[in-house]
Order: structure tokens, then C-alpha cells, then sequence
């Protein structure tokens, strides 16, 4: 649901009261409204259908030194007042425990409305139209000889906003999230099970779109493939431990973007505010404008104006306006994900990443859509170009260090390249790596043709934790030298 007027008037009312207080710098009062369905079948049957709904308003407040949070599940004109009471009594007395005032450069209101562009409405669409075409694809991999597991899915949500602010800013927000894959499993006669998803793991495969966007995904296009290839993979060679080059696939590039180049140019992490939950940053200040962190091929920028990214908006939640940045530019490591807080620490400007899970959930830096600028050439074409290594698809399982520097990644499939061709399947691969070592090897990024953006659903940080949808943009890309292995069991 939209805000009431009523609301409205009372918090212009509760933010002038706040800016008459001598000791109050900064206040923002956002009132946000959600709603959900979440639709699984599998194995034959629906496994979940579930809506909730969530409304409710935060009040932050920044004092002499420090912050002050509140907020409440209820929008009338007492509970509003109160939870702004209750921010600016916390904002007071956290301050006298700082050795120094919160930096918060001011500027000017921001004034406007952004809306998720939908030709379909997902929420008008019959329950029973949306399970049957989860339904369909289900059966269909089922019916296959090998499968003894097939599961489709569709997620919604709707995100309604305002955020009003001491500075004057006024906008409006209304998202539209969505996701739609599926999975295949196949079981040896050793019991050890391979699995194959489309589009690609489930939760890197979400969108900010309607309806419509679930014919374009076409799942029952897809079924043999991802079938077959789950039970090619039971008696495929595990990929042999060696140094080869490596292509890594759309969504693969993606998920390397998420964890190595995302979440440690946040610079909350950086300053080490994080460190007690999600961990610190090789990412120093030190090391802006100076570090070789990619080849010169690799441009990484910070874009919250894709079309159709699910960290794409209007205004993050402190007000500042989308816009697209570097964070490494030609190789070089040059911005962080900031707030004003934490820019105006290092004397730089917000890029503009605040944003809140909910109403009762204060800001945090968070990545945007974090994408590699593509560059030239089919995957076809840097297939044919290479002539001894693997092509990676599709992430299994992660791990990387609090310093997001030592990685290791698991994929659901490789393909053996010889000769500039794909020979065979290999199963269980891996690929390991050190952050910088690894981006500075890429010498091929493919083109604006096979470029594609992808969304993390719930991309997990804070304390409470907060899961956020956040984008990647990515084409194929090669690297040089890199070592892989069987991931699998031995």
C-alpha cells in the first residue's frame, strides 16, 4: 500500500519539530510498505506458496555526535511522534560516549518518483496460472530417465517507499522484484548426486520487472538441456587439479564480481566497521588510485540506473541521487560503495548506496548493480581462441576469507576446451584464486551481445542481518593461468 495522506502531515510535522531541536543535524523519517509471494513445486507437487505483508516507518536522527534509530509498525500520528521521540532520545545518549562528531556533509533535498517500469502486473496473475508454469517444466524433467528430482520457483515482491527528509528531500519509490528458475538432480548408482539449474543457481537469477519477464525466461525451452547435462555429469572425469586458463561464464563472472569486487569496496567494511560480522576489506583507502587490482581490461562500475538491475533505483535511502561509477577503472582501483558518513571520512562524495531491508532496518551500505563493462567478441569466438583450458558454468558453492582475497569457487559444470573446441563434460570443478593475481590475468572480455544482468536476491549483511537484492552485469570472460581441481567427493 501507498503511504495515507494523513501520514504525510504528520511526518512534516514529527522532521520540523526535529529541526527545531539545537542539537539535531540531520533527521529522515521513511515509511516503507512491502508485499511477497513466494511459489515452489517440486517433485510433482507444490512445496511452498506463501504471501506476507509488512508496513511500517523508521525514524533516524543525527545528533551533536552520533545516530539515534527508531521505529514502529504502526503510522498513526502518536506512534510516529513517538518512535521520533524515542531516535533523537538515543541520538542523545550515545553522544556523550563519542570521542568525535559523526562527519555529515549537508546538501541540497531531493524531489521526485521512480517506479519498477511493468507491463504485467505479477501480483493480478491467478495463483493457479503461476504454479502451472512451475508445474509444467517439473513434470517434464521428472519424465526424464536418470532425474529423481526436478524444482521450479517463483518469487515476487513489491517494495513501496518514501523517505522525507530535514534537507527538504520528499521522493517516492515503488520496486518490483521478481525470480524464476529451476533445477534438475541427477543420482548415480554410487548415490552421489549431479545438479543443473536454469537460469543459474537459484538466487543469482533475480530481475526488477513484471510479469512479461517470465516468457522471455521460458523454462520449458530449457528442459531437455538442463536434464540431460545433470545426468551427463553422473559418470563424466572429475576435472583434474592443474594451471589452465579459464573461462567463466555470464553468472559465474557475476558471482566473482559479488564476492571479490562487491562486498570488499564497501567502505564500512573498509573502515572496519563490519569486521565483528562480515569481515574487513584487502580494499585499504591507501591503496585508491594506486592499486593494479585488474588487468586493463577490467572496468568495474557501481550503475544503480540499469535497466531492469534489482540494485537499480531512483535515490538511495539518505536521498542521493542514482548514478554510475567507477570502483575500478581500466585496472585501477579508484571509488568505494560510500554513504555520506563514511565518504565524507576519506573527503570524498556518496556514491550513493544507502539502503535499508525494511522499515524497522536502518541503512547500510549496500552494492548496487556492481558490473564488468563488456568489451569485445562472441563466447564462441574466445572459445575458439583458446586453445587448453575449461569453461565454467554455473555456481555450486563459495568460500572467501573476511579480507574477500583467498577465494575458492565451485560449479555445477565444465566443459574441456582443446584446440578451440569443447570436447567433453567434466564434473565437480574448481577454481582458486587470490583477488588481485586473479583479476589482473583476465585478457578477454566478450561483448555488449553476450552481456546480461543478474540479480542476488538476498545478499546478506548487517547485525540484524539485512538480505538486500543486488545486480551484476557481466559478459564471459577469460583468465590466464589459473588453478583448478575436482570439487567433488573423492
Amino acid at each position: 500500500m501507498h503511504e495515507p495522506a494523513s501520514l504525510v502531515q504528520t511526518v512534516r510535522a514529527a522532521l520540523d519539530r526535529l529541526k527545531r531541536e539545537r542539537d539535531v543535524r540531520y533527521a529522515e523519517i521513511r515509511f516503507v510498505s512491502e508485499a511477497s509471494e513466494k511459489l515452489r513445486v517440486r517433485d510433482l507437487r507444490p512445496e511452498q506458496v506463501a504471501t506476507t505483508t509488512s508496513l511500517g516507518v523508521a525514524v533516524r536522527v543525527l545528533g551533536d555526535k552520533t545516530w539515534g534509530f527508531a521505529c514502529t509498525p504502526r503510522v498513526d500520528e502518536a506512534s510516529v511522534v513517538a518512535a521520533a521521540e524515542r531516535a533523537l532520545a538515543v541520538a542523545r545518549a550515545s553522544s556523550p560516549l563519542a570521542t568525535k562528531a559523526v562527519p555529515f556533509p549537508e546538501a541540497a533535498g531531493s524531489r521526485g518518483t521512480y517506479e519498477t517500469p511493468v507491463t504485467i502486473d505479477p501480483f493480478a496473475i491467478p495463483l493457479e496460472q503461476k504454479l502451472a508454469v512451475l508445474d509444467a517444466p517439473v513434470r517434464a524433467m521428472m519424465g526424464k530417465p536418470g532425474i529423481r528430482s526436478a524444482e521450479a520457483w517463483m518469487d515476487w515482491t513489491r517494495t513501496h517507499k518514501r523517505l522525507m527528509t530535514s534537507e527538504g528531500t520528499d521522493v517516492r519509490q515503488t520496486f518490483t522484484y521478481g525470480t524464476c528458475g529451476m533445477q534438475a538432480i541427477a543420482i548415480g548408482s554410487d548415490g552421489v548426486a549431479q545438479r543443473r539449474s536454469y537460469p543459474t543457481w537459484q538466487g543469482g537469477d533475480g530481475f526488477q520487472a513484471g510479469y512479461e519477464r517470465i516468457a522471455a525466461i521460458d523454462l520449458m525451452a530449457h528442459v531437455d538441456r538442463v536434464a540431460d547435462e545433470a545426468v551427463a555429469l553422473l559418470t563424466a572425469k572429475p576435472l583434474e587439479s592443474r594451471t589452465c586458463d579459464v573461462i567463466l561464464e555470464s553468472s559465474q563472472v557475476g558471482l566473482q564480481i559479488h564476492e571479490s569486487c562487491g562486498h570488499p569496496t564497501e567502505l564500512d567494511r573498509a573502515l572496519g566497521t563490519e569486521i565483528s560480522l562480515a569481515g574487513g576489506s584487502f580494499l585499504q583507502p591507501d591503496l585508491l588510485g594506486k592499486l593494479r587490482y585488474g588487468s586493463p581490461l577490467v572496468d568495474l562500475v557501481a550503475d544503480s540506473t540499469s535497466p531492469g538491475g534489482m540494485g537499480t533505483f531512483g535515490w538511495d535511502d539518505e536521498g542521493v541521487l542514482a548514478g554510475k561509477r567507477h570502483l575500478v577503472r581500466e585496472g585501477t582501483f579508484v571509488d568505494y560503495l560510500s554513504s555520506r558518513e563514511t565518504a565524507a571520512a576519506l573527503g570524498r562524495a556518496s556514491t550513493g548506496t544507502m539502503r535499508a531491508e525494511g522499515w524497522n532496518r536502518t541503512p547500510l551500505i549496500r552494492m548496487v548493480n556492481v558490473s564488468l563493462e563488456p568489451r569485445a567478441g562472441t563466447l564462441d569466438a574466445l572459445i575458439a581462441d583458446t586453445s587448453d583450458g575449461v569453461l565454467l558454468e554455473t555456481d555450486k558453492s563459495w568460500s572467501i576469507d573476511d579480507l574477500r582475497l583467498n577465494f575458492q569457487f565451485t560449479c555445477e559444470l565444465a566443459w574441456e576446451i582443446k584446440h578451440g573446441k569443447r570436447t567433453r563434460i567434466l564434473r565437480d570443478p574448481l577454481y582458486t584464486g587470490l583477488t588481485p593475481q586473479f583479476w589482473r590475468s583476465c585478457d578477454a572480455v566478450c561483448g555488449p551481445e553476450e552481456w546480461r544482468l543478474w540479480g542476488v536476491t538476498t545478499c546478506g549483511k548487517g547485525d540484524p542481518m539485512q538480505a538486500m537484492q543486488v545486480g551484476h552485469g557481466a559478459a564471459p570472460a577469460r583468465f590466464r593461468g589459473v588453478t583448478v581441481g575436482n570439487g567433488g567427493a573423492s
